[in-house]
């Protein structure tokens, strides 16, 4: 804010904001055990808007509790919330005390919400000439937005709202917010809306119609609008007619509530600094109670609770926008290509025409070596009257030796992508020694997202640009090489440059901690250019074959409606939830299983499967929403995914998604192929060897299980895989007091579903669902268990422990996972991850052991000259396609290589297969 500028009246959605921080923060604890988390969010809110503000008239506004005239109107309204949490009750009383010490005015206005006080206070201040912030992050508030005098705030997320934003945001007017609401419902507070309108038919409703009353009254013409299901849209509209009005009154915000005191009246009082400073110690908000003793009380208190993990550090100083210079001549490149021969380290990054690897082409490059400078080199911006750039071809023919010298180390941003696009050139990016994602990544994997927007705002305290502040959002949006060249820079430059002071200040805490740096070195790094080898070779699948199981599936399908419908006493429509709730629970007169949020039946999957015990029709169900999952998502999408240059289809693989380290693929997404139906396994038999060639197939035996024995390292585990016993049968037999030739089959089932179970945290409830037995045998069988085996009960209490004093665990190799609700006071949220704490140690060196494997292998692959490649990573599986007269050493050394990939105290055990096809090696 200038400083001629009138200081606004601000108005704080105080309920908004106590909810948004309980849930968005960790639950922090004051040195007594109290829970404080929200307090904390909400008062570092407030701090942040009297900083960016300085308001002198300023509410805080609180929901009374109590039933309002909006509960008269609907009874359901607000009725799917849960309760509010104890931990959170506990905290409204502290809270409201703070705010008043801090000099806030408060109101709670008996008998209507919040919203409505805003509302009202928010006209009376333009009444009065006053400029309006409404601090909030409830998009209803958006219908108070009245051009530049009330804009709404969001201090969370720290985006602002005019009316020119809400109509980007929402694609409607302020004014039309209510209309908008009225058609989409909202689930938060229950108002039903129309069923089926969602926010991309409701915006072009109201562009045609302007508001829900003149929707009506023209409802005819409803089927001109160009939104899908126009035709059908016009009766479905007819039939909610009195749903829609009813949500228009409960979305609509009273801005003539009877208050006592007007905008003015709401002076910013002198803090309390007495019950402050009581309040700051009674919480542990040691530095705002330092601030205050130093008589600066403006800036955020570090974070309480657990102890801080080497990703918590904020910056002393938020960092600054950098320098950034478009390079449009020729002597401005060669100047700069000698600044980069010189450097030590190069951050790189690439503006491209698609985020698809294989097909994206260079629009510009980006380059840093400095903190706060960079350059972009535009290559291919096509729009009207762009400047004239530096030939792509010969740019990339001088930037070649260096992009290829090993020599040269380079820094990237999920570098991997940026390779790719070079591959597409001809060029093989060597030298790739840094990643500014993956050293987040493995600092602490669930700190935050690894994108370099969230990481900017988290390490530098820096707001980056975003794509689309540069490119527009959805149908408006343009491609990158119609982005004018200055505001390209900008973005890109940027880019380079974020990238570079990332790597600045993680490389250092990642250095901090050897074990860390060790996974990052020896683990993360060497696989990106072996995920990058096997991405860009792709894999081989038969379309035709997958086009006949797409037929079949279709046939079948119609077979299972005409059963279904039989079944049920008459047609409906398989793919309807509500249709299927009348049927099962209405005319069939099945129990509830389960409500939704909203309160109807569900229908979801695991109800309709304890249902299909008992009654044929979900059992059919079942089959038939598989099925056609199945064909939606493979047998009729792979095909559309074949790359047409290459022949093949190119996923991509992750890293830094799965907070234990395994690997993820989208793409397809070939981590989800199931498996244990006949034509989920046939999808795999669409997989094929290349002419000349078969596949081969290595998969890890029973990983976890073997790295639960070498942790635990139980005496009866480990002389079962010593001896390479079956392990469920040998566990059944020591469970159940056998010779292992006597374990029946159902037996062994039971002992499989311990051995899993217990390894993913399965409760004695979890255990008797699955085996269909009671809950009391089922704890006989837990018991059972871990009196033959005590070394696992006591590595699983040690880990407990261990996960709660220091706030994480670790793999094998050192990977550490975070476990920030550990010490939660929520038993849910505190027993889930102790449950992860037992379980991610197994996950994490299983995902470290196969990446290490697949590391071993390419390099053996790449010294041996040997005609084979890696063309998959599934779960605890490599594929590769080889050529036949190289099958034998492929054979005998792929195995030997995984099974070296890590010392365990029992033997890791590969299983091979080979054949035309995937199904046929596995």
């Amino acid at each position: 804010m200038s400083k001629s500028e009138k200081a606004p009246l601000v108005l704080v959605d105080g309920s908004s904001y106590l909810y948004r921080a309980f849930f968005g923060l960790p639950p922090l604890t004051s040195p007594s055990g109290e829970p404080t988390g929200a307090i904390y969010g909400v008062t570092n809110m407030l701090k942040k808007l009297m900083t960016d503000f300085s308001p002198e008239h300023v509410a805080v506004v609180f929901d009374a509790s109590g039933k309002t005239f909006r509960d008269e109107i609907f009874e359901e309204y607000k009725a799917t919330r849960d309760p509010m949490p104890d931990d959170l009750r506990a905290q409204v009383e502290p809270l409201n005390e703070l705010v008043e010490a801090l000099g806030f005015p408060m109101l709670i206005v008996n008998g209507v919400e919040a919203d409505d006080v805003i509302g009202t206070l928010a006209k009376r201040g333009m009444e009065e000439g006053m400029r309006v912030v409404i601090s909030t992050g409830d998009k209803d508030m958006a219908q108070l937005v009245d051009g530049d005098q009330v804009t709404l705030i969001n201090t969370m997320s720290d985006t602002r709202l005019n009316r020119e934003g809400v109509k980007e945001k929402f694609d409607v007017w302020p004014e039309q917010i209510i209309d908008y609401l009225a058609l989409v419902g909202d689930s938060s507070d229950n108002i039903p809306g129309v069923p089926g309108v969602g926010p991309k038919t409701a915006a072009p409703l109201l562009a045609h119609f302007g508001t829900l009353e003149a929707l009506y009254e023209r409802i005819a013409e409803v089927s001109q609008v160009q939104v899908r299901g126009a035709k059908t849209l016009g009766p479905k509209l007819a039939e909610h007619k009195e749903s829609a009005f009813l949500s228009k009154r409960l979305a609509t915000i009273h801005c003539a509530v009877d208050l006592a005191l007007g905008p003015r009246d709401l002076a910013m009082r002198t803090p309390d600094k007495a019950k402050l400073k009581a309040l700051y110690s009674r919480f542990g908000f040691k530095t705002w109670g330092r601030q205050l003793d130093e008589g600066d009380d403006a800036a955020p208190a570090p974070k309480a609770g657990p102890a801080p993990t080497p990703a918590s550090a904020k910056p002393a100083v938020p960092a600054k926008a950098g320098e950034y210079t478009a390079i449009l001549d020729q002597a401005s490149f060669d100047a700069w290509l000698k600044t980069l021969e010189a450097a030590e380290l190069i951050a790189y990054d690439s503006e491209t025409t698609s985020l698809e690897y294989m097909k994206a082409e260079i629009v510009g490059m980006s380059f840093a070596v400095k903190s706060g400078e960079a350059v972009y080199i535009p290559l291919a911006h096509r729009y009207m009257d762009a400047p004239v750039q530096l030939d792509r071809d010969q740019v990339l023919k001088r930037l070649k030796p260096l992009f290829e010298d090993p020599k040269k180390l380079k820094l990237g941003h999920h570098i991997k992508y940026d390779a790719h696009v070079l591959l597409n050139y001809g060029i093989t990016l060597a030298g790739m020694r840094y990643d500014s994602m993956l050293e987040s990544y493995v600092l602490d994997s669930v700190a935050s997202r690894h994108d370099m927007d969230s990481l900017a705002e988290k390490y530098l305290d820096y707001k980056t640009i975003h794509y689309e502040d540069v490119a527009g959002k959805g149908a408006k949006q343009i491609g990158f090489d119609q982005v004018h060249v200055d505001e390209a820079t900008r973005y890109a430059a940027e880019d380079a440059d974020v990238t570079l002071r990332l790597h600045q200040a993680l490389w250092p805490r990642l250095r901090s901690v050897p074990a860390l740096k060790k996974v990052f070195d020896e683990i993360e790094m060497p696989l990106v250019p072996v995920l990058l080898k096997m991405e860009h070779e792709g894999v081989l699948i038969d379309m035709d074959m997958l086009k006949k199981q797409s037929d079949e599936i279709t046939k079948k399908c119609a077979e299972l409606q005409i059963k279904a419908q039989s079944l049920a006493g008459g047609p409906f429509n398989l793919d309807s939830p509500k249709q299927l709730q009348a049927i099962l629970f209405e005319k069939m007169g099945i129990p509830v299983v389960r409500k939704t949020a909203s309160g109807q039946p569900s229908t979801a999957e695991d109800v309709l499967e304890e249902l299909a015990d008992e009654h044929e029709l979900p059992r059919v169900i079942l089959e038939y929403r598989g099925l056609t999952k199945l064909k939606s998502t493979y047998t009729d999408r792979l095909p559309e995914q074949v790359n047409p240059a290459t022949g093949r289809v190119h996923t991509s693989y992750h890293q830094a998604v799965a907070a234990t380290g395994r690997l993820s693929s989208t793409d397809p997404n070939l981590q989800n192929i199931p498996v244990r139906t006949e034509e989920g396994r046939r999808i795999r038999q669409a997989f094929i060897a290349p002419k000349g060639g078969v596949l081969l197939a290595a998969d890890y035996s029973q990983i976890e299980l073997r790295i639960m024995a070498h942790l635990s390292a139980d005496a009866g585990l480990l002389k079962a895989f010593e001896q390479g016993m079956d392990i469920h049968r040998a566990t059944a037999a020591e469970v159940f007091g056998l010779k292992p030739d006597a374990v029946s089959d159902d037996r062994r089932r039971a002992a499989k579903a311990i051995n899993f179970g217990l390894i993913y945290g399965m409760s004695a409830f979890g255990l008797a669902k699955q085996l269909g037995i009671g809950r009391d045998e089922a704890q006989d069988y837990v018991d059972l268990y871990f009196s033959r085996y005590p070394g696992v009960k006591r590595f699983m209490d040690e880990t407990r422990l261990l996960a709660r004093d220091q706030g994480y665990v670790e793999t094998v190799f050192g990977r550490r996972l975070y476990l920030p609700e550990i010490k939660s006071k929520n038993s849910q949220l505190r027993q889930y991850a102790e449950r992860t704490a037992i379980n991610a140690p197994m996950q994490g060196t299983a995902a470290d052991i196969i990446k290490r494997a697949m590391i071993n292998v390419q390099r053996w692959l790449d010294k041996s000259g040997v005609k084979a490649r890696m063309v998959m990573q599934v779960h605890d599986e490599l594929v590769f396609e080889v050529e036949k007269g190289a099958l034998a050493v492929v054979e005998k050394e792929v195995p030997l290589l995984m099974s070296a990939a890590a010392k365990l105290k029992v033997p890791l055990v590969v299983d091979v297969g080979t054949g035309s096809n995937w199904q046929e090696a596995h």
